[in-house]
């Protein structure tokens, strides 16, 4: 008769943060986790972890200096803390921002639950470090952020530009509550507004700027994400077949929503042979970001409406 798993956390090794870092990783990669919610590796996760767990600054210093935080012990309620934080992690497979309930984006903390995609759009790099300002002008007063998600690049973008006007948008209300709550916690309700709606349905505008990471995952790689993508709201995710559903049809109804100067940013990740097929007479300019210059695209007005002039012939 076999003996069932036992569901008991394992024993920690070593005393200090370090060493409870080094073993936390271990486990991770010995589990076969996924990554890409905030980390890329095992080691970086588990001292996210690991810091959360007993309460010490995300940005803390993990030097060899004697002195680091590296070298602090740890008490075994502490250890016992940690061991139960990785098991819950292994076994259910939820990204580390759903347990730890915070995620952060360019040093900037947000909220997050299940009601909403964890945040990791590198339109956020873009809002801090100033790429998109060009494109940009005087008459920029008009921002929306469709496909909100928590809120978090509708925060970026009001800290970034004072002086504008944010509109957060979701189709889902459960997402819209998660942003209530980082629009309050970063004190914005005066200048960022929180809208229910289907795309641009209920935005008329017109729009000076709009930030969009739509759902754009396609079908086949759908059907082969990983358990931490699967615990993860699937209309964030899901962009039909080709992965350009909602591009689509942002495209066709945007023009008529924007102003005369204005631009879209839009991400699509690793889809952009799928977004040139579906477009392929379309201008766009790709933005250079940490993964490259194939994640995030811009386009204007100007060349929507050519297109949909075009189309219409």
């Amino acid at each position: 008769m076999s003996k069932a798993p036992s569901h008991n956390p394992p024993a920690v090794a070593g005393d200090t943060v370090g060493a409870l870092i080094e073993w936390g990783s271990q486990q991770l990669e010995s589990a076969g986790v996924s990554f890409g919610h905030g980390t890329t590796n095992a080691h970086d996760e588990a001292a996210w972890l690991v810091l959360w767990r007993l309460g010490l600054p995300l940005d803390s210093d993990l030097s060899d200096a004697p002195e680091s935080i590296k070298n602090k012990p740890v008490a075994p309620a502490e250890k016992a803390l940690v061991a139960t934080l990785f098991a819950e992690r292994i076994a259910s497979r939820k990204p580390a921002a759903y347990l730890t309930r915070e995620a952060w984006l360019q040093g900037v903390p947000f909220y997050v639950d299940e009601r909403a995609i964890v945040p990791r759009s590198f339109i956020a790099e873009l809002l801090v470090d100033g790429s998109v300002d060009d494109f940009l002008s005087d008459r920029t007063h008009r921002v929306l952020d469709l496909c909100t998600g928590n809120g978090s690049l509708a925060v970026l973008a009001a800290m970034a530009w004072p002086e504008v006007e944010v509109t957060g948008a979701d189709i889902s209300p459960d997402a819209l509550a998660v942003a209530r709550i980082n629009v309050d916690k970063h004190g914005l309700r005066e200048r960022i507004t929180l809208q229910l709606s289907d795309g641009l349905s209920a935005l008329p505008g017109p729009w000076d700027l709009i930030l969009c990471n739509p759902p754009y995952v396609n079908a086949d790689s759908m059907a082969v994400l990983p358990s931490e993508y699967r615990a993860e709201p699937e209309l964030a995710l899901a962009g039909g077949k080709d992965g350009m559903d909602f591009v689509r049809q942002l495209f066709a109804a945007a023009p008529a929503c924007m102003s005369e100067d204005a631009v879209i940013i839009l991400e699509i990740g690793n889809e952009r042979a799928y977004f040139e097929a579906a477009f392929p007479q379309l201008p766009v300019f790709w933005l250079d970001t940490s993964a490259g210059e194939n994640q995030v695209l811009l386009v204007t007005r100007r060349a929507l409406a050519a297109q949909t002039r075009l189309t219409a012939q």
